[in-house]
């Protein structure tokens, strides 16, 4: 393993990928100034408080600032040679798919809300209220931790040797590390969440479409129905995307049918640019479209205005 890592380091700076950070740089900054803005829209107002729409979006936020603080991080180091302990690589990459894998679920759970929002209107919010959804906003947590850090304790459990430093810190190196029976649980473990969080997005749609199409809302090109649909379907491509690359990822490095520079590439531009690009659109594939969510953040901003002409 130490030889892999110290291949794939003088890899990078054969082929200069530290200039990657200028677009992980970009995408990451939107996403750490929007995602809070929004936060605090949401936290600010009671109202918004109490609908489970906000509290699901606000969790959404809550992985992607998580995901991308972490992603850069793992960046910055790998691409300067800052070499962690393996330990503390491990318990880094198991936040970095505990993050990503927490903001999967709760989008699908988005699609879920959306869909009983319109099924039963009438029940909704006896159904679901803000308790019910923080309690399952927990679970969502533990679903997405359970096996990454399952993974970092079992490494740990079975690695003997001495604490050493890995070149780079990366989550498909450690997992294509762990042997072929642990890695075909790895590929068992994504390939049904995909296929649930899949097959439960696709059901609701259409039983969306099937509910509301004699109602008119989607007779019109434009009409806010099919570009809200629009704006979910380009935000659940981004985020499962990046998944479905880090698939492959790991399938060529198990097989090695792929050349190491081919392998790094891969890797280089699904971390830089395809994984933080969802976190970077989602405020306004999301939650600027809400116009409660652009209400409320006109007005905070109003009021800061006013608050530095008054001192002034």
């Amino acid at each position: 393993m130490p030889n892999v890592t110290e291949e794939w380091y003088d890899s990078l700076r054969g082929w200069r990928m530290e200039l990657f950070l200028i677009p992980a740089s970009v995408l990451t900054a939107l996403t750490l100034v929007a995602d809070p803005l929004l936060l605090a829209c949401i936290l600010c107002s009671r109202a918004l408080r109490q609908e489970t729409r906000y509290l699901l979006l606000s969790n959404v936020l809550v992985a992607d600032v998580l995901f991308v603080a972490v992603n850069l991080a793992i960046l910055v180091c790998n691409a300067h040679g800052v070499r962690m302990l393996r330990p503390f690589c491990d318990l880094v990459t198991a936040a970095s798919v505990t993050a990503y894998c927490g903001g999967v679920l709760t989008l699908t759970l988005m699609v879920a809300d959306t869909y009983a929002a319109v099924r039963w209107p009438l029940q909704y919010r006896a159904r679901l209220p803000p308790a019910r959804t923080r309690q399952a906003l927990v679970l969502v947590w533990l679903v997405a931790a359970v096996y990454p850090v399952s993974l970092v304790i079992a490494m740990e459990v079975l690695d003997d040797s001495a604490p050493w430093r890995p070149a780079v810190c990366l989550v498909l190196l450690s997992l294509g590390s762990i042997g072929r029976e642990a890695e075909a649980g790895v590929h068992v473990y994504y390939a049904v969440g995909a296929v649930l969080c899949s097959a439960l997005i696709l059901y609701c749609y259409a039983r969306l479409y099937a509910v509301t199409r004699t109602s008119g809302i989607w007779r019109s090109r434009y009409s806010r129905a099919r570009l809200t649909l629009l704006a979910h379907a380009v935000a659940l491509l981004l985020y499962f995307g990046p998944g479905l690359v880090f698939t492959l990822e790991l399938h060529l490095f198990s097989e090695g049918s792929a050349s190491q520079d081919v392998r790094v590439w891969i890797n280089a531009v699904n971390m830089n640019v395809l994984m933080p690009l969802p976190r970077a659109c989602a405020p306004f594939l999301y939650g600027l479209r809400y116009r409660d969510i652009h209400d409320t953040l006109l007005l905070l901003l109003r009021r800061r205005r006013l608050g530095q002409v008054t001192v002034a």
